[in-house]
């Protein structure tokens, strides 16, 4: 009879505090840059509101439900992607979050136009869903955010 040895097993995965760190770390990274992100949308509607209001006249249009919405999309949008560019993203994580500031205010001009919701719920609820759609943008491309 031969005595045989087991083969030995696969080796457990490292668990030293450098490996847990490093992602931690890529976890702050990606934490912060969402944060960052936000400021830079409260920035562009703060610094871009009176351009629309003063400069181009267009108070009217802010008024208005569905153009106020999507004039409040875009000076996030713009302050958001100015800053993203100067972050080094590329242009195409830069058109998936512009449309993550977008896209919850297109879809609540559906409860809008039926009146289930008004020009306050559209605003309130289009800001909130932006994070969700936000994070989903970022999560599609992990590595794109983690590494700023």
């Amino acid at each position: 009879m031969h005595n045989r040895t087991a083969a030995p097993s696969a080796a457990p995965a490292p668990t030293d505090s450098a490996a847990h760190d490093g992602h931690r770390l890529s976890a702050r990274k990606f934490a912060l840059h969402f944060a960052e992100m936000v400021v830079a949308m409260a920035v562009g509607m703060v610094v871009l509101h009176p351009v629309w209001m003063y400069v181009l006249g267009a108070a009217a249009l802010m008024h208005n439900p569905y153009t106020g919405a999507l004039i409040m999309a875009t000076n996030m949008t713009v302050a958001m992607s100015a800053w993203m560019r100067f972050r080094g993203h590329r242009w195409r994580p830069i058109a998936e979050m512009g449309a993550a500031m977008y896209l919850p205010f297109l879809v609540l001009f559906v409860p809008l136009a039926l009146e289930l919701i008004d020009g306050g719920a559209l605003m309130l609820w289009g800001h909130l869903l932006m994070l969700p759609a936000m994070a989903a943008a970022m999560l599609l491309r992990p590595h794109e955010y983690a590494h700023c």
